[in-house]
């Protein structure tokens, strides 16, 4: 949509939050100042993916660690699998980790380490959707594109005080994005919302009395700024049961890779019993022998439903495994394996014991 063709309200939020950002931008590893010139494409979409339901905050150590050891989109494809999901763990959502080792191989493969700039190219990019596309054809290249996260979709919700509930929702807010997003700067308009979503709009509280589009809020007008987005009502969450699996010897601790898809596929875990989304874990230990179960050691949620953890530990001395996927990782350096938040709690648990 063309400047002239902006309302005059639109006009206005384009200019105030515009004008907010140059002053009030939050320094971040991936970006660079406003006006300035535009980043690397490389760190704009790493950034962008790992912030995929994820804070700005819990991102910037992961992204200047995957920095410093992949310092180029080239280093990335080169990088071994098992390696990369280790540093990607904590972050969650791992299948994020897994397409950006794809994507990394498909730039460099078939794009010779070069990112397309245009939006519906980068659309093809494996694990890029709609809006990280959006995002790094804005941010890294200064095209005009229409960037909706969590953030801006509460801001923006608010600002026109858009009422249809949410996932059905999301089409109206980004074309009331698309109405406010100026055709040069871009980038540097979505980054400005992202930020007024993450430090102004939040959302609980927010911090009305100092956000640059007060005025032009209706959600404010209406003193009812908390209802925007509305969210269809939550569905409760189905509880599945687990059981993990804890032999240790001699100093060290017996992990396994899971399977390469599924729940936290290729990731260092402990053995388990095979739990899943849909069903509980068959609770049958690996092998043979003398076993001590602790209940429920350990809660974690999900997306979409909640695990409830059981620990059994092995006790005898002796036993055979052959399974290809299992291997002996030190326990004085068990950090380093990179396991899931899930695994690292129940490991957690059980060392905290014997402290």
């Amino acid at each position: 949509m063309a400047v002239d063709s902006f309302s005059a309200k639109a006009r206005k939020i384009s200019a105030n939050i515009g004008a907010h950002y140059v002053d009030n931008a939050r320094t971040l590893p991936w970006r660079t100042p406003p006006g300035g010139d535009l980043p690397n494409p490389y760190h704009v979409w790493l950034s962008e993916v790992m912030l995929q339901q994820t804070t700005a905050g819990a991102v910037k150590s992961y992204f200047e660690k995957f920095i410093r050891r992949w310092p180029t989109v080239q280093d990335l494809a080169r990088a071994d699998e098992a390696d990369l999901m280790a540093a990607w763990a904590g972050l969650g959502y791992y299948a994020r980790a897994r397409n950006l080792h794809k994507c990394a191989v498909h730039i460099t493969e078939n794009m010779n380490g070069i990112f397309p700039q245009k939006e519906s190219e980068l659309l093809k990019l494996p694990g890029v959707g709609a809006y990280t596309a959006a995002a790094i054809a804005a941010i890294a290249f200064g095209e005009r594109a229409v960037v909706v996260d969590a953030n801006i979709e509460r801001l923006v919700a608010r600002l026109f005080a858009i009422d249809t509930p949410l996932p059905k929702g999301k089409a109206e807010i980004r074309s009331a994005m698309d109405a406010i997003t100026p055709d040069r700067g871009a980038g540097d308009f979505a980054q400005a919302c992202m930020d007024i979503g993450a430090t102004i709009c939040t959302s609980k509280n927010p911090k009305c009395d100092i956000c640059p589009v007060q005025e032009q809020c209706v959600a404010h007008a209406i003193r009812d700024e908390e209802a925007y987005p509305v969210k269809a009502p939550k569905k409760e969450k189905p509880v599945r049961r687990a059981r993990f699996f804890w032999i240790e010897q001699r100093g060290q601790l017996l992990l396994s890779t899971r399977p390469p898809k599924g729940m936290l596929g290729g990731m260092r875990a402990l053995p388990d019993d095979g739990w899943a989304a849909g069903n509980d874990g068959h609770a049958r230990p690996p092998l043979a022998g003398k076993w001590q179960v602790h209940d429920n050691i350990v809660q974690h949620s999900f997306t979409h439903f909640s695990l409830e953890v059981d620990l059994a530990v092995y006790q005898d001395e002796k036993f055979v495994t052959d399974m290809v996927s299992q291997f002996w990782w030190p326990l004085d350096n068990i950090a380093e394996a990179g396991l899931p938040t899930l695994f690292a709690k129940a490991v957690k648990w059980k060392t905290e014991r014997e402290t």
